[in-house]
């Protein structure tokens, strides 16, 4: 085994390590982002909040199931969006499951309209008034894959 073979294997279990953290500190900030009420859900919600106080959004998240990504409007937003995070300084991830998203934040009633969960704003009215430390690990992860030019990198949350 080379050293070039030993050094790509040790990149993978370490970018494996990374991804999982992130999953992990991303399901722990949905869960109390939704107890503390700094969450808001929804396409045209996130436009809305983004818009009328973009100062307040610190975490932004899209997502996106499979038969999604043919949807061109959908792409559209969320291009328009990750323009205005980039421009705006907001740490923005991207998740591939959103049933996943639908169970951790409990809107899983099938008698009830389905929510739109395919941007999901972390908001902070005031700075000082909510730290969490999973918004921390999330945003070391988001600078981390920006200085590999991944700018919008994809997190695959937890089982």
């Amino acid at each position: 085994m080379t050293l070039e073979e030993v050094h790509g294997q040790e990149t993978v279990v370490e970018s494996a390590d990374r991804m999982q953290s992130a999953g992990k500190a991303l399901h722990e900030l949905l869960v109390s982002a939704q107890r503390q009420e700094c969450l808001t859900v929804g396409v045209y919600e996130s436009a809305k909040v983004m818009n009328v106080d973009p100062d307040s959004v610190t975490f932004c998240i899209l997502a996106a199931d499979e038969y999604d990504e043919g949807d061109i409007a959908l792409q559209i937003h969320f291009t328009l969006i990750q323009a205005f995070c980039c421009e705006n300084d907001i740490n923005i991830v991207r998740l591939n499951d959103t049933e996943k998203v639908a169970q951790i934040l409990g809107f899983t009633d099938e008698s009830a309209e389905p929510k739109d969960l395919h941007c999901i704003l972390i908001t902070n009215p005031n700075e000082d008034a909510w730290k969490d430390p999973a918004l921390e690990k999330l945003a070391v992860f988001c600078e981390e894959s920006r200085k590999v030019y991944d700018w919008v990198p994809t997190i695959a949350l937890p089982e």
